[in-house]
């Protein structure tokens, strides 16, 4: 498959993200990939149905045009009995990982949901950088409320400010070309504005000196 053209003037796309793996069967018209471009990001969709080879990593660009994927049309889409064996592992699979769980559930002092904090206790917890471990919950089952997340206060031992975590990623195509375009407009616009102030006492005294004279001439009113 080669990338197709997004829009006049683009050349070149970015591989935002692959929405399959390599080696997975893939439908006619399945969007497969996501890509950038410097003016929207589209999706791509599989030209034909079979088993597809990727030729780019995410995060690569790629000119128009280019191959990014390789498509086997002549392999067997997975039958159904092998779809079959693949639930019924998954089954089994499930069934171990419920054991433990059964198990711990049976001790009345500890649930699978003790000391879990809810999504919004997460997010209010990593931002005063508290672990869920050194918070007793008092939702159903220990659960870490909202409210528990709120109330909430830093242990001595507990940083507090500073030194948290950072991560840099890439920006995609669109963002970096809205950047250009705003450094551009910053630095080539004039960021001001103009008031020009003007006396128009003598104006509005002329106007009131005439303007009964003025009408009765002109027959107006």
């Amino acid at each position: 498959m080669k990338v197709p053209s997004p829009g006049e003037s683009i050349k070149e796309v970015e591989i935002a993200t692959w929405l399959v793996k390599d080696g997975d069967y893939v439908e006619k018209d399945q969007a497969i990939a996501e890509v950038d471009s410097d003016k929207a990001t589209l999706e791509l969709p599989a030209e034909a149905s079979g088993i597809i080879t990727l030729k780019a990593e995410e995060g690569d660009a790629v000119a128009v045009g280019a191959i990014v994927c390789l498509i086997d049309t002549a392999a067997a889409k997975p039958n159904a009995v092998e779809s079959q064996k693949s639930e019924s592992l998954k089954a089994e699979e499930k069934k171990v990982e419920e054991k433990p769980k059964q198990e711990v559930t049976q001790t009345p002092s500890a649930t699978y949901a003790t000391q879990a904090p809810s999504p919004a206790a997460r997010k209010i917890l990593d931002e005063k950088n508290i672990q869920p471990s050194d918070i007793v919950g008092t939702g159903k089952g220990g659960r870490i409320t909202k409210d528990d997340a709120v109330n909430a206060v830093p242990s001595m031992g507990t940083p507090t400010g500073g030194n948290r975590g950072s991560e840099r990623t890439k920006l995609s195509m669109l963002r970096r070309k809205v950047a250009e375009r705003l450094v551009a407009a910053k630095n080539e616009t004039a960021m001001l504005t103009t008031f020009n102030e003007v006396d128009m006492s003598a104006i509005y005294a002329l106007r009131a000196e005439y303007k009964d004279a003025f009408k009765d001439k002109q027959g107006l009113g």
